[in-house]
């Protein structure tokens, strides 16, 4: 939500506060997302006004709305720590806070204190066909370093300073990374333990503020054991990992272009679409996780990813007037349809 507060409050700081006619903008974007893709169920993260969202998105048609936490007040009027949200059209029947197991943090190496940078929601909803379903809404630790220094201290040398700067992100960044990559570690356990108690499909969905492909998050993918027996793996292991949704839809595209092509040969192009730019640079940093039932490869499974888009306009080819105050990232959106 890029910092969704309502004036006449300030976020981080005092002079950060939205003009009637910015906050109206900001809301109208949103009103105009979804009255175009009509999400059936919505993750939300960097909300600040939790009232304010919650009464756009019922007169928008979702009778369901969630949070777990509250955002940090300071002075009165300036807001810290958004928190993330979840709005549904079908009926939420569970909402709790992931609490993750304390004693495995420190066998980690954690220290006692260690908590999620923002709390992890879990809502069950009672979705069309497959009945309760735990959806997940996160927002993990981004890169930004944990060591914060001034950046023109002038009691030191110019040289001196660059080296304190230095040392500073490496350790900062490095330390993010810990926390981001022990945030999913500690979530995924949790969310293996739920799945054991209640057999409930699962969906993980929010801004992870790193590559999936990379090493300090590979494990929210995790499906395979090294040393498991191959008999009791293949039966038994599908059920507790999790399956990038982009994945399953470019599988499902390529398998049903080989099906049409009696050549056998794949015409499908399949490109995924940052969700983030930086600079020249772009990556995907927002994602959707689902468990075996929306796997149209596991015999079991209730649906197949038909369809999945990032909606990316306001990034790529924005206008002042529509665009100026939505949103740093692309919008994920997928949709499932029954297996036939």
């Amino acid at each position: 939500m890029f910092n969704y507060l309502e004036p006449p409050n300030a976020y981080y700081e005092f002079e950060r506060i939205y003009t009637a006619e910015q906050w109206a903008k900001k809301q109208r974007w949103l009103v105009n997302y979804l009255t175009e893709h009509q999400p059936d169920v919505i993750g939300f993260q960097e909300v600040f006004s939790i009232e304010s969202l919650k009464e756009l998105v019922k007169e928008q048609g979702y009778a369901y709305f969630a949070v777990v936490d509250e955002p940090q007040v300071i002075d009165d009027f300036i807001y810290k720590r958004p928190v993330v949200a979840i709005a549904a059209k079908y009926p939420i029947a569970e909402v709790a806070t992931v609490e993750h197991d304390h004693e495995l943090a420190e066998t980690l190496g954690l220290t006692e204190d260690f908590t999620f940078s923002r709390k992890v929601l879990r809502a069950t909803i009672t979705l069309p066909h497959i009945g309760n379903t735990d959806c997940y809404v996160v927002h993990f630790k981004s890169k930004r370093s944990m060591i914060e220094l001034d950046e023109q201290n002038k009691e030191l040398t110019p040289e001196k300073n660059i080296i304190e700067l230095l040392k500073a992100d490496i350790a900062g960044s490095w330390g993010s990374t810990i926390q981001r990559g022990s945030e999913a570690t500690l979530l995924m356990m949790d969310i293996i333990a739920r799945r054991e108690s209640t057999q409930n499909p699962m969906v993980l969905m929010g801004d992870f503020n790193n590559d999936l492909a990379d090493g300090v998050l590979s494990h929210l993918l995790t499906n395979t054991l090294r040393f498991a027996p191959a008999f009791d793996s293949n039966t038994y292991l599908a059920k507790y990992c999790l399956n990038d949704a982009w994945q399953l839809f470019a599988r499902s595209q390529l398998n049903l272009a080989n099906q049409n092509n009696q050549n056998n040969e794949n015409t499908v192009d399949l490109k995924r679409k940052p969700t983030h730019y930086f600079g020249a640079s772009s990556s995907v940093l927002d994602y959707i996780l689902l468990s075996c039932e929306f796997d149209s490869s596991y015999d079991d499974s209730f649906f197949e990813v038909s369809h999945y888009h990032t909606y990316d306009r306001h990034l790529i080819n924005p206008e002042f007037e529509r665009d100026d105050l939505s949103t740093d990232h692309g919008v994920v959106l997928i949709s499932l349809a029954l297996r036939s």
